[in-house]
């Protein structure tokens, strides 16, 4: 194939040849209680002896790079090796201002001015902390941020996993997530 014609694309303005011009960097999260691939730690995990006899104070998680025109945050905390494979959600919160920067350890294990909680599986308006089954391989946990152009407590109380995805559709400007592992 001859590129007798590949100088003339350097003549055309805007055109970059797979080069990005958008330079911001992406959307970033991380968390002082686990990190990507880790072991959560204990002051997650549920406080049954059965789970391990832990605290149940949700993860600290931070957020960088949001989207443009970010106004709210979601977090999701999802176990999709629970409940033989169909999946737990443990932590639903949001509404969160996007400005704050991220959640404290144990922040946001209940509903207050600084985060709305969903369901998680058990039907609790609350944080659940990890507790797979005694002798079951090591699950993984998938704590997700999702940014959002809906303002901070505009979504309503009560809104279950499937719901809440309902609603942000069309309304997600970008998402990241950790994964941490957690067996006894």
């Amino acid at each position: 194939m001859k590129l007798w014609y590949w100088p003339l694309f350097a003549l055309l303005p805007g055109v970059t040849l797979g080069m990005q011009l958008n330079h911001s960097p992406a959307l970033a999260i991380s968390s002082a209680s686990f990190t990507d691939g880790g072991v959560i730690a204990l002051q997650q995990v549920g406080p049954e002896p059965e789970c391990g006899s832990g605290e149940e104070r949700t993860p600290q998680v931070s957020w960088k790079n949001l989207p443009q025109r970010t106004q709210s945050l979601v977090v999701v905390m999802f176990d999709p090796d629970g409940a033989k494979g169909m999946g737990v959600v443990h932590w639903l919160a949001y509404n969160l201002d996007a400005a704050s920067g991220g959640l404290d350890e144990g922040a946001a294990g209940q509903s207050s001015e600084i985060a709305t909680l969903g369901p998680n599986s058990r039907g609790t308006q609350r944080y659940r902390g990890p507790c797979p089954p005694a002798g079951d391989n090591p699950h993984h946990y998938v704590l997700t941020v999702i940014a959002t152009d809906l303002p901070a407590g505009s979504l309503p109380m009560g809104l279950d996993r499937q719901r809440l995805m309902e609603i942000l559709h069309g309304h997600t400007l970008g998402a990241q997530s950790l994964v941490g592992r957690y067996g006894h």
